[in-house]
């Protein structure tokens, strides 16, 4: 049920250019499972406040962190949490869900022929008239001008090798590729939770 709502949520308040301070919309807390790793990386699990406290309630999550802002009622002051972590686990599925998006982030948002980052689309790197199917080892981001010039061939036909194989990628697979692609915003109590595995640098 959470999981659902996690992933409803999250494309709303992915990228937030207000400050959390001056507007309650803008005060989305980060979810943690239980092992205190985010349930999503991209798009980012993030929740609205109001899900947040109503989870606080019903002891779903414990506080880890909370903004500065405060909300109030006649019989309790509140501050907003910014990082809440789950109190049961949620197992993640092995492999994601085979959709557009998942397609260009494994693909880490390039044309796999040119390297592009510019209107992407999706390539049959065996065209569909020779027998290709709409699978993980057969679809790889594109850009259009590249997926234009290729045709109906395949990339030896075309002179158009692939950067990379296509392949199915575990869940994990994809959660280490959303870690390049972080949100516009972070607040600051979120950078210990997002970040606490990344390489020191010398």
């Amino acid at each position: 049920m959470f999981k659902s709502e996690l992933i409803e949520n999250a494309a709303r308040f992915r990228s937030l250019a207000e400050d959390a301070g001056s507007n309650l919309s803008a005060c989305p807390a980060l979810v943690l499972n239980a092992d205190y790793t985010p349930l999503s990386y991209y798009p980012l699990s993030l929740w609205p406040w109001q899900t947040a406290i109503k989870a606080v309630f019903l002891d779903r999550v414990d506080i880890v962190e909370s903004y500065d802002r405060e909300v109030h009622s006649p019989s309790l002051d509140m501050k907003i949490p910014s990082v809440i972590a789950l109190r049961q686990y949620v197992k993640q599925s092995e492999f994601p869900a085979f959709t557009r998006f998942n397609v260009f982030l494994r693909d880490r948002f390039q044309c796999q022929y040119c390297g592009n980052e510019e209107s992407l689309t999706f390539d049959h790197v065996i065209p569909r008239r020779l027998g290709g199917k709409t699978t993980w080892e057969n679809i790889v981001t594109a850009c259009s001008p590249c997926n234009m010039k290729k045709g109906g061939r395949t990339p030896k036909q075309a002179h158009m090798p692939v950067s990379m194989k296509a392949i199915r990628p575990t869940s994990w697979q994809l959660q280490q590729y959303g870690k390049k692609f972080p949100p516009n915003y972070l607040h600051e109590t979120w950078r210990d939770w997002l970040y606490w595995d990344v390489e020191l640098e010398a």
